[in-house]
């Protein structure tokens, strides 16, 4: 289960750089659909961090539960 949870954490980093990379380079084409896609990639480094915050309080929680 553990190693599930650092995939999609990794997954959420790496939409959010693909998000970057595409609203950089759609820039001076379409900058409606560049502020969009920042805006998705703040929303994907928001859920990493908060998946990351839950997980390890989970994660202690059951470490402290099991003792």
């Amino acid at each position: 289960m553990d190693k599930l949870a650092n995939i999609f954490q990794a997954a959420y980093i790496g939409f959010a750089a693909l998000f970057i990379y595409k609203a950089i380079a759609e820039w001076d084409t379409n900058r409606q659909m560049s502020y969009m896609l920042f805006g998705a990639a703040i929303l994907a480094i928001f859920k990493f961090f908060f998946n990351r915050k839950y997980r390890k309080r989970f994660d202690e929680y059951y470490k402290n539960k099991k003792k």
